[in-house]
């Protein structure tokens, strides 16, 4: 499926490069569509990637000799709670640059607060792109899954991204963001990491998925809809459960 696998990597470049232009994310008051998009983030997350770390750590029982990379073995959790915080403390970096610049004209965060934020979020591109390729998925349609969810994510990662670095992201931002994701599944392509490596990224992405979907439903501004992330979060929890 390898070759399916880079069909769905183009997708989600073409969904960086692209996704300013999907009138989904120019419905105001805020798009449903992203609420439902959030909604089957967090079912992915939960039904699919927290279960998945308890597997990782049942295969990494005595297999660590490093007396720190040992207490993994019992706390990869830990790690899914790390990125939430990674996550939110980029956010609240971001929102402090741009208070100190409130002064001008259109406030926007320092450079190189940019780049941090930017790089960051390419790193969980890649993990993404990297798990298109590597992760052991039972069927296609599993894959398909796996991609639908990350598109949807994707999306609403985009329009967040755009509207904290609204020149920056779409000059600098999505192109870096677009080449994370075929660096990542490259990588996936011609090489497979260590055990430990792919459960630490994977409990990171957990959480930073989790953290980023929260901050774009719950402020009282994004107008989000509880009924459509519900709706996404239960018809997708559904898919998931009859695979």
């Amino acid at each position: 499926m390898i070759w399916l696998s880079f069909i769905f990597a183009i997708g989600f470049v073409l969904i960086h490069l692209f996704s300013k232009r999907l009138k989904l994310l120019k419905v105001l008051p805020r798009s449903r569509f992203l609420s439902i998009a959030g909604g089957i983030s967090v079912a992915y997350v939960f039904l699919h990637l927290l279960p998945e770390l308890g597997v990782f750590q049942d295969e990494l029982q005595g297999e660590l000799e490093n007396g720190s990379l040992r207490f993994l073995e019992n706390h990869i959790y830990l790690l899914a709670m790390t990125g939430l915080v990674i996550f939110y403390a980029l956010e609240h970096w971001v929102k402090t640059s741009k208070k100190k610049n409130r002064h001008l004209a259109e406030p926007k965060a320092a450079t190189e607060v940019f780049w941090v934020h930017i790089i960051t979020f390419a790193l969980y591109n890649g993990v993404i792109g990297y798990l298109l390729v590597r992760e052991d998925y039972q069927d296609m349609g599993s894959m398909v899954l796996f991609f639908s969810a990350m598109a949807v994510h994707f999306m609403a990662n985009d329009k967040g991204l755009r509207a904290t670095h609204p020149e920056d992201y779409d000059r600098y931002g999505r192109w870096l963001l677009a080449a994370a994701i075929l660096i990542g599944w490259g990588i996936g392509a011609v090489t497979e990491v260590h055990d430990w490596i792919m459960s630490v990224l994977t409990a990171l992405l957990a959480g930073g998925i989790i953290l980023n979907v929260l901050k774009e439903e719950l402020p009282e501004e994004r107008e989000s809809s509880l009924l459509a992330f519900c709706t996404g979060l239960i018809s997708y929890s559904v898919l998931l459960l009859l695979l």
